[in-house]
């Protein structure tokens, strides 16, 4: 009993620093970060790839031989 008791007080104390500092650090300095528009050009201009199969679909007996 005395074990899970010193578990519980670990634990909220624990939540307690954490709170405290989540808190303390929420005003902190944040980085931003935007894509210029050079590099939204570069991204634009790029061909996506494609692949297409061009295999024959399998029957419902074909399927049903592989399970």
């Amino acid at each position: 009993m005395n074990a899970l008791k010193n578990m519980e007080i670990a634990f909220v104390a624990a939540a307690v620093i954490a709170i405290g500092t989540s808190f303390a650090t929420a005003g902190a300095n944040t980085v931003e970060v935007s894509a210029t528009s050079t590099v939204i050009a570069q991204a634009a201009d790029v061909k996506m790839p494609v692949v297409t199969v061009s295999a024959r679909r399998l029957t419902a007996a074909e399927k049903a031989a592989f399970i």
